[in-house]
């Protein structure tokens, strides 16, 4: 994965809604910003892969931050 992809996936986790990250389960989730992703970027599909691999180890990452934009 290149850093420009995370850096869009990152960036995709801010722009989106803290209540849509908190309602969705971890497969919509992730297909989610999968998605969103694979629309701006031309994904192979080992980069696709890795992608859907690294945001399912990030879940609690992400849902922590948008509680905590919640609060904010």
């Amino acid at each position: 994965m290149t850093p420009s992809i995370l850096r869009e996936l990152w960036a995709t986790v801010e722009s989106t809604q803290s209540s849509t990250l908190l309602q969705l389960d971890d497969r919509s989730l992730v297909d989610v910003l999968v998605d969103t992703l694979s629309e701006s970027q031309s994904l192979t599909p080992e980069e696709a892969n890795s992608l859907e691999d690294y945001v399912r180890s990030k879940l609690s990452l992400i849902r922590d931050l948008a509680i905590s934009r919640c609060a904010a």
